[in-house]
């Protein structure tokens, strides 16, 4: 018990270890999109715990989602990191998700399901891969939402700044 403890901490610590590497710029541009995708994952982590896709025996506390650690660490880290060296080519982005979620699904959850942190119970492997599948649809699209929107790239606010004879 104790030592999923320690790696279930350590999952959730360690990504956010590496978030300085990413730059200011970088975190600022994805971390709205990753937001909706992690608050995404909760609303699917309770619609999956009602149907009984899943089982977490590990909680965090009571009312808790299980995968809570892997949302805000793992996941949302390594969103962050996909996007940063990804988005705009979306062939790569598709394949860097193919091969992580391909990982994770049939190498993490054996090792997971070992140390008793989470089982599948009513989704096969494969299921699991068609719901990764969707949400790498969708927090791409969210970020493309989010760009096409709200967000304005530094190199064209500088150029709005210059044409408008502002300096910075």
């Amino acid at each position: 018990m104790k030592s999923k403890n320690v790696i279930v901490v350590l999952m959730t610590v360690l990504p956010w270890l590496t978030v300085p590497f990413l730059g200011r710029t970088v975190f600022k541009r994805y971390f709205p999109a990753t937001v909706f995708m992690s608050l995404y994952l909760l609303a699917e982590g309770r619609l999956a715990e009602k149907r009984k896709w899943w089982w977490f025996s590990y909680n965090v506390k009571p009312n808790v989602l299980g995968e809570l650690p892997l949302i805000v660490g793992p996941f949302f880290i390594g969103s962050l990191w996909i996007m940063k060296y990804s988005y705009g080519k979306f062939g790569l982005y598709m394949l860097i998700n193919a091969i992580v979620d391909g990982l994770f699904t049939y190498i993490g959850l054996s090792g997971f399901k070992k140390i008793g942190y989470v089982t599948l119970v009513r989704l096969s492997k494969h299921q699991l891969s068609l719901v990764f599948l969707i949400k790498t649809f969708v927090l791409y699209g969210a970020q493309v939402l989010y760009e096409k929107y709200f967000y304005t790239h530094p190199a064209t606010q500088q150029e709005t700044n210059h044409r408008m004879g502002h300096n910075s």
